[in-house]
């Protein structure tokens, strides 16, 4: 999209004036409403509930219009949720925790169920009992007995073997081996109660293996010497025939291939499009694949029903322009909830039925429809010619001309923003701000190429990206350049950190959040936590040392050695236990910012994780930034 273009729809759309502010809790605060899923009939719908500080898990008849259950999920934090069956819901949840002889403290999973009927909450794998107690994921179930009262789950036994277990939902019985696996197996496939693969990744070796279980033995069909996994192995066919995986097609698109239990022999690309990626395959509990979900600023789909693929196309018709996603559904298809959110919602489940939409809930009652600020698609021409997606968010005002704007860089940094209800993006458009999201080089979604251009380009080319968005829009008058603030976590955050030390001529205050400032101790930190030969290393190191650098490269593109050249206030907010970017990266750089006499604040969320997860420390947050802000810009 050219720029007068832009221009015009900037114009056709910011035409209301903008009324009293929204109270900044209406954004910071929580969703009231989130993780609906749908039970196998149809009839019953679970929810988590957040409201004046309570937080509970909800089980709602339909039919009757009644709850039916309720848990108090105060002392969990759970991530996500489905049934199994009717009575029984699966809560899968994190806790950041110290473990019994281990040092610091770790990011743990568990799994729960919950039966409707007897209203009881149990832990399906515990630590002990054969279970080593040095391990932290315990939530992943991979299949379900064929009568339906045990699952299957992948953990450490006593002995350093990654093995299944099997484990009764209703019962406090210990979980009991299903079948071994080795010390560097990573994931099992299972079907009518029979192991089929298993998946292992050996970092010493730097070979992939895919082995299937034949005449009771464990037999190779795939090996790939590699220090990055190239196939990601995500679920099986329904004739469980052939196992599904992920990876780059020969145009450089992430496509769904197979591979033949019975050789290895592959298959594909099956679902493939020439512009986005297979982003997500959808499966059931079984892990038996019935369609994808593509990359874009707004979802799509294809399934291999082409009935399902017609129901998602016949909402997104009704709904137009908004995006549109795919929360759960029936076996049988009969029944569907979507997640609506964009221009024309704040976020609001549907259940769609009989080609009908009926609304469910909102996720922020608290915003109405004419108070959301409208998301624009453009483009956004780089100084070496290559084309920026962007999406900007735009303030209700009657002459979007010379306005405020905020550089919002999203995290990852192989991630992408999405036309949502992004809660911080549209707390700054309410009170004025123009926000851009340029989903600069190395962002994800945009196809292998567009990504591969990210490699050894932080705080270089990916910065300028930011850059030239920003020069562009005020160049065009819309962006007051004497006004602008750069905002981001993670990723993010150290892009706003690099951006008020290697461009402090274009921002007048910088906010990090969970960022990270010093690359070379970030890269000590992976090696330290991980091993030098494991994986993550390596893909650090090829995300961030690729092509040809300098020696010292890591020290350049670290905002912590370039504090001199920061002039404007800075802003770090941290999770006191976050294990993502340790609080260390704030900490030091606060200290760095201090010593050369700088403007700078660390504001520490008490066991505030990487995510912002906890509805206090969100708000403890937005505050921060919403006081931040008014003072400086």
């Amino acid at each position: 999209m050219r720029i007068f273009q832009l221009l015009f729809l900037l114009c056709l759309i910011s035409t209301s004036i903008s009324s009293k502010p929204i109270p900044i809790e209406a954004y910071g605060s929580l969703p009231k409403t989130s993780m609906m899923v749908l039970s196998p009939s149809g009839t019953k719908i679970a929810y988590r509930l957040t409201k004046e500080g309570k937080d509970f898990f909800m089980i709602y008849d339909l039919n009757g219009s009644k709850s039916i259950g309720a848990i108090d999920i105060g002392d969990i934090r759970p991530d996500s949720a489905y049934f199994i069956d009717e009575d029984r819901l699966i809560l899968v949840a994190s806790d950041n925790a110290k473990l019994w002889g281990y040092k610091g403290r770790h990011e743990i999973s568990a799994a729960f169920s919950y039966n409707v009927k007897d209203k009881k909450l149990r832990q399906l794998l515990r630590l002990g009992d054969g279970i080593h107690d040095g391990q932290t994921a315990l939530g992943r179930i991979v299949g379900v007995s064929n009568d339906g009262r045990e699952v299957y789950m992948p953990a450490w036994e006593n002995g350093a073997t990654f093995s299944l277990m099997k484990t009764k939902l209703d019962s406090k019985r210990k979980a009991r081996r299903f079948t071994k696996g080795k010390s560097d197996t990573i994931d099992f496939f299972v079907c009518n109660d029979l192991p089929i693969a298993r998946e292992r990744f050996d970092n010493k070796k730097d070979l992939h293996r895919i082995e299937v279980f034949k005449n009771e033995e464990w037999v190779e069909i795939y090996r790939e010497k590699t220090d990055i996994k190239t196939k990601s192995f995500v679920g099986l066919t329904a004739d469980v025939k052939h196992l599904v995986f992920l990876q780059h097609s020969n145009k450089g698109i992430v496509s769904y291939y197979t591979m033949a239990l019975e050789d290895g022999e592959v298959g594909g690309p099956i679902f493939a499009q020439s512009d986005k990626d297979v982003e997500y395959v959808m499966t059931d509990i079984n892990r038996i694949v019935y369609g994808v979900r593509y990359s874009g600023f707004t979802p799509s789909y294809e399934f291999f029903d082409a009935q399902a693929t017609k129901m998602i196309t016949d909402v997104v018709e009704l709904v137009p322009n908004s995006s549109v996603t795919l929360v759960d559904h029936t076996p049988e298809w009969n029944k569907l909830i979507f997640l609506i959110e964009g221009n024309n919602s704040v976020g609001e489940y549907y259940l769609y039925s009989n080609e009908k939409l009926r609304f469910l809930a909102s996720r922020r009652p608290d915003i109405s429809t004419e108070q959301i600020n409208q998301i624009v698609q453009t483009k956004i021409k780089a100084r070496d010619g290559l084309r920026i997606p962007t999406l900007l968010t735009l303030p209700n005002v009657e002459n979007p001309q010379n306005l405020p704007a905020i550089m919002l860089p999203h995290g990852g940094p192989e991630a992408y923003d999405s036309i949502r209800f992004d809660w911080l993006a549209q707390y700054f458009a309410s009170r004025g701000f123009l926000v851009m999201q340029p989903q600069f080089r190395g962002s994800d979604g945009f196809g292998y190429e567009f990504k591969q251009k990210g490699r050894g380009e932080w705080g270089r080319k990916m910065q300028d990206d930011l850059t030239d968005t920003l020069r562009t829009l005020a160049k065009s008058g819309y962006v007051n350049s004497e006004r602008v603030c750069i905002v981001g976590a993670s990723y993010g955050g150290y892009a706003a950190l690099a951006g008020a030390a290697f461009s402090p001529e274009l921002y007048k205050c910088a906010v990090s959040i969970n960022g990270v400032s010093d690359i070379d101790r970030m890269m000590r930190d992976e090696r330290r936590e991980h091993g030098a030969e494991h994986w993550v290393v390596a893909y650090w190191q090829k995300l961030i040392n690729n092509g040809e650098l300098p020696e010292n490269h890591l020290k350049l593109i670290s905002p912590i050695n370039y504090v001199e050249q920061i002039n404007v206030p800075v802003l770090l907010i941290h999770g006191e236990y976050d294990k993502v970017v340790p609080l260390h990266q704030s900490k030091y750089m606060e200290d760095k910012l201090k010593d050369a006499n700088k403007v700078v604040e660390l504001i520490e969320l008490e066991h505030g994780d990487h995510y912002l997860s906890n509805g206090a420390n969100r708000m403890k947050a937005l505050e921060a930034i919403d006081g931040f802000i008014q003072k400086h810009i």
